[in-house]
């Protein structure tokens, strides 16, 4: 018990790597596999089923991101009562949150199957994608129960300071799927279905092994610990109103929900909204042509696994703050996001050096032989340029985190619809008249309004300046 609170009683550094570093490790695991995804696709079927993952990438985004966006709502109240060691109502916030974003699932499930064409069709897919597109999309639509279920568990198991447990998961459901894509798409010679029933397949089982170990550990947490007179009442921590014990013994609580929620929305709507940028963004990419996509495709895929840092930093920086909110250690906070900042200069220098020297190496690896140098050109130039501007992602993502973990979510929504009206500005203006580069352009101009924006206003926090 007493090594859970390290995020409010260790230096700020050493705690925020001590949270940090097994979400990178299993992140870069979830990253892996969709990377093998994209490999095994790219070397075993065609370009144009790589192209057409790649073409599915931001519409399943958006439902990524709700996923994301409900667990870090629900973490922030949990990590809050946690920090106050007030049990009984966390026990109840996990319970709410498991039941709500279950029920979300299932709904969003149904609009995926509706939408999923007309939007395929909206986004100028072209004509010899659209179909293995479509093939992965109804795949993935039944898997959204798994998908929603396995963030929030992960997000329940990092409020409370325990992130090396879906490290533990991750890694084993990254081994399952690669392992499934194997199977699948060489023996079974399944095509662009046999990576997206592996992908169904690992995320179920790691979502049901997840809720039973959530189930037997947070029946440690003494429940009396809630009414020692030496800890916070209840309320003043967290928000929630000391009449919320009595509605605390319900499984389901209602005001725990609006409190989540008032946390969460702002976050899904935030991210769906960039996620819908994408969509468009996409759409550009999508203009120039099967094999453009393609490189496009890969190249994205390999930004995100250099980038992974970023949302465990994020993660790590929005636990951290609700924690010490939570535990009246406010003075902590201005420590913990210059420690953050150090943190993301340090893993820059390094992912600038990756994609510089090892840009085509990377590239190779999804089509050998079979890469045209269209798909070459495109992917290189991309993942180049990224390197070089990917550091201002993770201060933007730091930046939003730690107000994430203040519950101040309305200046990083704004900064981030600012950050989507360029890149959809600039994408669609400027990219039909000089290239597909300008797309390219785009992404560093959005993140550094989104940043400038969210660190004025954290700057202007009163608990930042205690």
């Amino acid at each position: 018990m007493k090594n859970d609170q390290y995020l409010i009683t260790d230096s700020p550094m050493r705690a925020l790597f001590v949270f940090a570093l097994p979400m990178i490790i299993g992140n870069f695991f979830q990253q892996t596999y969709t990377l093998v995804d994209s490999m095994v696709v790219g070397r075993y079927v065609s370009e144009d089923a790589l192209a057409a993952i790649g073409a599915c990438y931001a519409f399943t985004n958006v439902f990524i991101w709700v996923a994301s966006g409900g667990g870090i709502g629900a973490s922030v109240v949990v990590s809050r009562t946690f920090g106050a060691r007030q049990y009984k109502t966390m026990k109840r916030a996990i319970d709410t949150a498991l039941i709500s974003f279950l029920a979300i699932s299932f709904l969003l499930c149904g609009i995926g199957f509706l939408i999923g064409r007309p939007v395929m069709v909206l986004l100028r897919t072209p004509k010899e994608v659209l179909g293995p597109s479509l093939i992965y999309l109804n795949i993935y639509f039944l898997g959204l129960p798994f998908l929603f279920m396995y963030n929030v568990l992960s997000s329940m198991f990092n409020a409370i300071g325990r992130s090396r447990i879906p490290l533990y998961f991750l890694i084993f459901s990254s081994l399952l799927n690669i392992g499934l894509d194997l199977f699948m798409v060489v023996k079974l010679d399944m095509g662009i279905a046999g990576v997206a029933w592996a992908t169904l397949i690992a995320q179920g089982l790691s979502a049901v092994l997840s809720f039973t170990v959530l189930l037997k550990m947070i029946r440690q947490y003494r429940e009396d610990d809630e009414d020692r007179p030496d800890l916070p009442a209840s309320g003043k921590a967290t928000g929630i109103p000391a009449s919320s014990r009595q509605a605390c013994m319900q499984v389901f609580d209602w005001r725990l929900a609006r409190e989540m929620a008032s946390i969460a929305l702002p976050s899904i709507i935030q991210q769906s909204t960039v996620s819908i940028g994408m969509m468009v963004v996409q759409s550009v990419v999508n203009s120039f042509g099967a094999q453009a996509l393609a490189g496009y495709s890969a190249g994205i895929r390999i930004e995100n696994f250099c980038c992974v840092p970023w949302g465990s930093y994020s993660a790590a920086i929005s636990s951290f703050t609700a924690q010490n909110i939570g535990a009246r250690k406010t003075e902590r906070i201005r420590r913990g996001y210059a420690a953050i900042l150090k943190m993301i200069l340090y893993t820059s220098i390094l992912i600038f050096v990756i994609l510089e020297f090892f840009a085509g190496g990377m590239l190779n690896a999804f089509l050998g032989d079979n890469l045209s140098a269209t798909a070459l050109k495109v992917g290189t130039d991309y993942i180049r340029f990224d390197g070089i501007f990917v550091g201002l992602l993770g201060l933007k993502m730091a930046t939003d985190g730690t107000l994430r973990g203040m519950a101040d979510t309305r200046a990083f929504t704004i900064a981030n619809f600012v950050n989507l009206g360029i890149r959809i500005f600039v994408s669609f203006v400027f990219a039909p008249i000089f290239g597909i580069r300008m797309v390219w352009f785009a992404s560093p101009m959005g993140w550094t309004a989104n940043f400038l924006i969210s660190y004025v206003h954290l700057r202007k926090t009163k608990a930042y300046h205690r």
